[in-house]
């Protein structure tokens, strides 16, 4: 699953790059984004800002409701169950990123190993969104099964979209997007670092704690 992407370019250059108008107008990103924390999105024609993770409403032993939990990952084979249908045939988007973390390692000395899309400025996840009370308009990650050298890293990875693609996943039937959800098949930049994976990064309001523990997977 992934609990950490970088988004490193402008919002004038992701408008331009999906053809898109640009909806934000002094909003501020950090160039990595975590679950529960505002990220761009593609959405209608638009980039606009939205929070990482569907908001999972919970109850306490007592009965009493808890903090919200952000679920920032939806998993292919469960998009046609309850909690994701509506917004997958509804409220496709596409996730601007320039690359995505998994941890690696011992529990308690995890590091950041980065994967991206070589050769190009910008690629898309395959994403899914809709308004919420508890945090406005959210999105969620589609994941499938990796393949490739994304398995070696993690089970799971994103889904990558060829540009050709975009208009497909985002105004096609569901089932021609649902026909989208497979693993990226074309060349993928493996980048293992030293850096651990529970540090904050510069400007980052939040720091991921461990291998899900910031977000959950449906």
């Amino acid at each position: 699953m992934c609990n950490l992407y970088r988004m490193t370019k402008g919002k004038d250059e992701v408008a331009s790059w999906f053809d898109a108008d640009n909806a934000l107008d002094g909003a501020n990103f950090g160039e990595e984004v975590y679950p529960g924390y505002p990220g761009a999105v593609v959405a209608e024609g638009s980039v606009r800002s939205m929070k990482w993770g569907f908001p999972l409403v919970m109850k306490g032993k007592q009965g009493q409701l808890l903090k919200p939990k952000p679920v920032n990952n939806a998993r292919q084979d469960k998009l046609k169950s309850a909690f994701w249908r509506g917004s997958f045939e509804n409220r496709r988007c596409l996730i601007p990123l320039t690359g995505w973390a998994e941890a690696q390692g011992a529990k308690g000395a995890m590091t950041r190993t980065w994967m991206q899309v070589p050769g190009v400025p910008i690629f898309a996840a395959a994403g899914v969104w809709r308004m919420s009370d508890e945090w406005g308009a959210c999105f969620s990650m589609i994941m499938t099964d990796s393949a490739g050298p994304a398995s070696e890293i993690h089970s799971r990875m994103p889904v990558i979209l060829a540009p050709a693609d975009y208009a497909g996943w985002v105004r096609g039937t569901p089932q021609a997007a649902f026909d989208l959800c497979r693993a990226w098949d074309g060349d993928l930049t493996v980048e293992r670092t030293d850096e651990a994976w529970s540090k904050a990064a510069s400007g980052s309001p939040k720091k991921p704690h461990g291998q899900g523990e910031q977000g959950a997977l449906f």
